[in-house]
């Protein structure tokens, strides 16, 4: 059974405390939510650019909209994520992107 870290960033998020998230993001130079379980959790409005999200599982949360650009995605896992409008890195492809969405393959980065 694999075991989930949870940090202050993780637990703040998962009891849906976005503006404190995003306030102790903002104080901060790296938001590390590696690791994660981060399953049906709402992050709509959550300051993600920066986010280390390496090996985080995501299922069925909501990223709608939310900007990971210059997040690190690498093993994370979008299974049944709702992910429209959500900007990713560059280096995942829209291919990546679907299987992940689609079969919850952790994503590789290129």
């Amino acid at each position: 059974m694999t075991k989930f870290k949870e940090g202050p960033f993780v637990l703040m998020l998962r009891d849906g405390k976005v503006e404190e998230f995003n306030q102790a993001a903002r104080q901060t130079e790296s938001v590390d939510l590696s690791g994660a379980n981060l399953r049906g959790v709402d992050l709509r409005y959550a300051h993600l650019c920066k986010a280390d999200l390496r090996n985080a599982y995501c299922h069925t949360a909501d990223l709608r909209g939310v900007d990971l650009s210059h997040a690190n995605i690498e093993g994370a896992s979008f299974h049944r994520a709702r992910i429209s409008g959500a900007y990713f890195p560059p280096g995942v492809s829209v291919e990546e992107l679907k299987m992940s969405v689609d079969l919850g393959t952790r994503i590789r980065l290129a």
